[in-house]
């Protein structure tokens, strides 16, 4: 193969635009073609490992976006790992089961996973912030340390695997015959079996427990963006390793901004003297109020830009996007009779001298005042 990376979306054969499920179909057919057990192609390896690299990334809606918008270069050694990961699958075994009757399972030496949703303010998303969860989960029980037996008694060996965890199953298929090795049933992987339960789990080896946990989101987090937290899912039990926190995090609408990227955006008022004329007007970001030109000959829709005022770049210390302003210029609805005398002299001033002589009244000059100016605004 190449030394450079080919488009992930072209190493799957999807769309930009293909859905999880699309992207899960087109792996597990390349998958299927490419595993070294019955492709013996020299690059049947390599392919297989581009693959991978491939559906990981773009099944993972963070990664995934940083891929869309910046490529390979985005990346910074995010992508594959090679042979292992294969998330939704479960490695090797999960992919054929799938194919040739089997059924997936979680894995022995681990706990099961977790999944929390955070729901948090467009600033705090903006800057980080630490929230408090508190977890229902299983975890090692105190009284056997996970072990299933009850203190004092006996530990034996299990008689289904005769102490190896793993039992082996060989099944024939169209594409040749395949050996798959499992946990073992009886002992569940481990090997062994109690004699007597322990009085408090009854056996299981985990009680369930309420623990609260620290949560720190990072700054510039965006909405739907999966936090994993390693080892703080639920205990398997004795020796097992522990799964997984994933955390779901929800950001909420804010009133004044938006966001875009890095950049946030909002929209500023300014009345129609002052975007003639030119000015000063103050204006919200995210760290507090500040001032900022208003250029004379101002038009509704010109957006000014703040630098280094907008959200900070996950994971990069630093560097943060623009806020934009879109400037929208307000024409006033209602008028005092100074006001209404002045903007009919302006009137007069562009030419329109004739909407005096062809108008009733002096709300006649100022609709026809409004028209020339159609397009800039409705209030003051």
């Amino acid at each position: 193969m190449t030394t450079s990376k080919r488009d992930y979306y072209e190493v799957l054969g999807v769309a930009r635009d293909a859905t999880p499920e699309d992207l899960k179909k087109a792996f597990r057919k390349q998958a299927l073609q490419y595993h070294p057990d019955r492709n013996k192609a020299a690059d049947a390896s390599d392919r297989f490992k581009e693959v991978n690299e491939a559906y990981q990334v773009l099944s993972d809606p963070q990664r995934k976006a940083q891929y869309d918008q910046f490529g390979h270069k985005g990346m910074n050694g995010q992508a594959g790992r090679g042979f292992d990961g294969f998330e939704g699958f479960g490695g090797f075994g999960d992919i054929f089961d799938s194919f040739f009757g089997g059924s997936s399972h979680q894995a022995a030496n681990r706990g099961a996973d977790l999944e929390f949703q955070i729901n948090v303010s467009f600033r705090d998303a903006a800057f980080g912030v630490a929230r408090e969860l508190e977890l229902n989960r299983m975890e090692r029980c105190e009284r056997c340390d996970g072990n299933k037996a009850e203190p004092g008694t006996d530990i034996i060996e299990c008689s289904t695997c005769h102490g190896e965890g793993k039992v082996r199953r060989t099944q024939r298929t169209f594409f040749g015959q395949f050996q798959q090795v499992t946990a073992c049933p009886t002992c569940q992987g481990e090997g062994q079996q109690v004699k007597t339960a322990c009085k408090l789990c009854s056996g299981r080896g985990t009680e369930r427990k309420s623990r609260k946990i620290e949560v720190k989101i990072p700054a510039g987090v965006e909405h739907g963006v999966k936090l994993l937290i390693h080892g703080e899912g639920e205990s398997g039990g004795s020796g097992v390793q522990n799964g997984d926190l994933y955390v779901h995090i929800g950001v909420q609408r804010d009133k004044v901004f938006t966001r875009r990227g890095n950049d946030v955006m909002m929209t500023a008022e300014v009345n129609m003297a002052m975007a003639a004329l030119g000015g000063i007007i103050n204006v919200e970001t995210l760290e507090g109020s500040i001032d900022i030109d208003v250029k004379p000959g101002t038009q509704s829709g010109a957006v000014t830009r703040i630098k280094s005022a907008g959200i900070p770049h996950m994971g990069t210390a630093g560097q943060r996007g623009d806020q934009l302003v879109e400037l929208k210029v307000m024409t006033p609805s209602k008028l005092n009779d100074r006001q209404t005398e002045l903007l009919q002299e302006l009137a007069e001033s562009f030419g329109l001298e004739r909407v005096r002589e062809t108008s009733g009244s002096d709300q006649g000059i100022f609709d026809r005042f409004k028209d020339a100016f159609r397009g800039e605004g409705s209030n003051s």
